[in-house]
């Protein structure tokens, strides 16, 4: 039998950019997952509906051991949607696909430039943006609420009030708070290393700065609740008191 296709409608396909995470893990694995899990606990949801890319360039692992990593992602509710740096041979079936041409997001062009201001839920997935150059600045003239997440990868962010717990601010440029930072604040989140943290009181769950994090309690107690200032040197987030 002879099957007539009567619908001549073309598939339309698109072409679209997301802002990724990427994870770069190191070795011994399992102290790398340990770290991973200390983020997690610190930044509950940090992952929940995040595109999120395995960079496993020049990583000395196998199949299985990268099926196994996989595995303890997975566990930890963090969705691999590719893998970046493996040789093919290493991907094997039912693991996410080899990607190339990946670039830094800063090389992206936006067609929205509004920055995304969103309430999440443990059911809601936070909509991927897309990045151009930093040259922009985006001031909140109230409190960020727990649960609400302002991203804006274009500029700088600058909060007139307070950032409560459970909210974040992550922008392309420095964060600027004028009231208490309780929440979780990442700067420089396209690439961009020479960005800073402002804040007139600082009481934050999480702090980053071009990809490296900074945890709560890995803050000098005398900073906390004063007026701060953090930048990075190298691989490390510095902090000291603002005069």
């Amino acid at each position: 039998m002879t099957k007539v296709l009567t619908d001549a409608r073309s598939i339309r396909i698109k072409g679209r950019s997301f802002l990724a995470v990427m994870l770069s893990p190191d070795l011994p694995l399992d102290q790398w997952l340990i770290r991973l899990d200390d983020l997690a606990a610190r930044s509950a949801g940090f992952f929940l509906g995040r595109p999120v890319v395995l960079d496993i360039t020049d990583l000395p692992i196998d199949r299985a051991q990268l099926k196994e990593l996989i595995g303890e992602l997975a566990a930890r509710n963090v969705s691999i949607m590719g893998i970046e740096g493996g040789r093919p041979s290493i991907v094997g079936a039912g693991m996410p696909p080899v990607l190339k041409g990946g670039r830094p997001a800063a090389d992206f062009e936006v067609t929205e430039t509004d920055p995304v201001v969103e309430r999440r839920n443990s059911e809601s997935k936070p909509a991927p943006a897309e990045v151009r150059p930093v040259t922009q600045s985006l001031i909140i003239r109230e409190p960020v609420r727990s649960g609400q997440s302002v991203i804006f990868p274009e500029g700088d962010v600058t909060v007139i009030g307070s950032v409560a717990s459970g909210a974040e601010i992550i922008a392309g440029g420095s964060v600027h708070i004028y009231g208490t930072l309780r929440g979780r604040a990442m700067a420089g989140s396209i690439g961009n290393a020479s960005a800073r943290i402002f804040c007139r009181k600082l009481e934050a769950e999480l702090l980053a700065i071009d990809g490296i994090y900074k945890m709560a309690e890995d803050v000098t107690p005398g900073l906390r609740g004063q007026p701060v200032q953090l930048w990075l040197d190298g691989e490390t987030i510095m902090a000291e008191k603002l005069i």
